[in-house]
């Protein structure tokens, strides 16, 4: 049996929840100003939420759900077509500047004005909100296309 993943049984859910009690804690002890949980589908939040909720509390930091995640050179469209994630922070200019860069992509699209420099830029602004290192940003953005962070489960969560 030839398998480039593994033979283990990880439920979704399960997983999910980790990768937010970890994101959680790099914004609890500063290191990322913004972190975003896996594209959640909307039955998928509704299970985690209550425990996102605790996670936010005992980190006491903030979270904001998030149905429409800004797309950048970071991610794929079909990884967040359908799917909410929430967003993790800790202080409130956070989630302005996220909210502010959404709408300057949007004013640029509507303008025609987004083209490849534009969402290089875009993409640079919110990676630096996730305090990726600039090197790995460029690394990121001289890439084709974005990698999946997907390795032990495919993008529904299932083990692959």
């Amino acid at each position: 049996m030839n398998r480039d993943k593994t033979d283990l049984k990880i439920d979704r859910l399960s997983f999910q929840l980790g990768m937010i009690n970890c994101f959680a804690e790099m914004v609890a002890n500063g290191v990322k100003s913004l972190a975003i949980s896996p594209p959640l589908r909307p039955e998928d939040y509704e299970a985690v939420k209550q425990a996102s909720d605790k996670i936010v509390k005992a980190f006491g930091i903030k979270s904001y759900l998030e149905k429409s995640l800004l797309v950048t050179d970071l991610q794929s469209v079909d990884f967040t077509t359908g799917r909410w994630s929430i967003l993790y922070f800790e202080e409130d200019e956070v989630i302005r500047t996220y909210m502010g860069l959404k709408e300057k992509k949007s004013e640029l699209e509507k303008d025609g004005r987004y083209g490849q420099e534009a969402r290089k830029q875009i993409s640079r602004e919110f990676m630096r909100l996730l305090s990726y290192p600039d090197d790995k940003i460029e690394q990121i953005l001289s890439r084709p296309a974005p990698k999946s962070p997907f390795v032990l489960t495919d993008q529904e969560g299932e083990a692959s």
